[in-house]
């Protein structure tokens, strides 16, 4: 059963954690914080982001004594993120997840942050958002995305869209409901294996990446088929997978016959375009709730059946 949390609302309480890396420029924590406040929200943090080790945001101690600190709190309603980069992999075997279980906290971040949202929803139930973080958008978050989040953060459903209402394209026919699961798929593919990858049975799978060739796509998206991973999903989003070409002169198959090749070759409704991923602009997208997803000939939905929060 989905472990909702609160809706999150104008006098929310949300802690601050950094479980993976720090920005380069330490002045867009103040400025995010800074945008975050002016919702209305009470902001608290446990330390100051200037510890850090190497690219990590402090040592795998201090960051997972931080996250512990705020799941086992009762007066705090979400989580978010400074910002992705590297970590998250290294603390999942040192959190709470029985105090997770107990007081469920909305989870919002993106990139390295999949292990948090996977690991959480497989140990605890949490439902999350893979959205927009303090370092990284919210200085310079844009109108359309943050109405898309607040809507969702705030209980909303219905279909799917961009943050101006964009649609999805169709790549391959069919109907299918099941949970949504996903966000990098780098990640996704690192916890295979692992105790902290939930069911992928019957998932509609909502892949992003940033910075990888072809080569490695493939290689991603082939050893899941190899895990058997692949062959239970009941469907596949296609997002955003940026700066992910190939070197001129370099000898590469193309994104598309990557996904020709291991994605278009499934029995499973395929659709594409959904505005989420490594840029400015773009969706914020529900992790563990039950979708459905229906691509004809000439168009495709993502339809929430459930919302990410538990009613108000």
């Amino acid at each position: 059963m989905l472990n909702r949390p609160a809706p999150l609302g104008p006098d929310s309480r949300i802690g601050l954690i950094a479980p993976a890396s720090l920005p380069a420029d330490h002045t867009r924590i103040a400025r995010g914080i800074d945008r975050m406040r002016r919702e209305g929200w009470h902001i608290e943090q446990r330390r100051d982001f200037t510890d850090a080790r190497g690219y990590l945001a402090g040592s795998d101690e201090d960051r997972s004594n931080e996250l512990n600190h705020f799941l086992r709190r009762t007066d705090i309603d979400a989580l978010i993120c400074i910002r992705g980069g590297y970590g998250c992999m290294r603390i999942l075997p040192h959190l709470d997840y029985e105090a997770a279980r107990a007081h469920p906290k909305l989870l919002v971040g993106y990139s390295d942050i999949t292990a948090l949202h996977l690991a959480f929803l497989a140990k605890s139930g949490w439902s999350g958002v893979s959205g927009p973080m303090v370092a990284v958008d919210w200085p310079d978050l844009d109108s359309g995305s943050r109405k898309q989040f607040l809507e969702l953060a705030g209980g909303g459903a219905g279909p799917l869209l961009g943050p101006a209402g964009e649609d999805l394209s169709p790549a391959r026919r069919g109907t299918v409901e099941g949970r949504i699961i996903g966000g990098n798929l780098s990640m996704v593919v690192r916890l295979l294996g692992t105790p902290y990858l939930p069911d992928m049975s019957g998932a509609i799978l909502v892949v992003e990446d940033v910075g990888e060739e072809p080569y490695r796509i493939d290689a991603y998206f082939t050893q899941l088929r190899l895990a058997g991973v692949l062959q239970q999903l009941g469907g596949i989003v296609l997002a955003g997978f940026t700066e992910c070409g190939f070197p001129a002169g370099k000898r590469s198959l193309t994104l598309d016959e990557v996904f020709e090749d291991n994605v278009m070759s499934l029995d499973i409704p395929v659709a594409t375009g959904l505005l989420y991923g490594h840029f400015p602009v773009k969706s914020a997208v529900p992790i563990g709730v039950r979708a459905r997803l229906s691509v004809t000939e000439d168009t495709a939905r993502l339809d929430l059946l459930e919302s990410v929060v538990r009613p108000a």
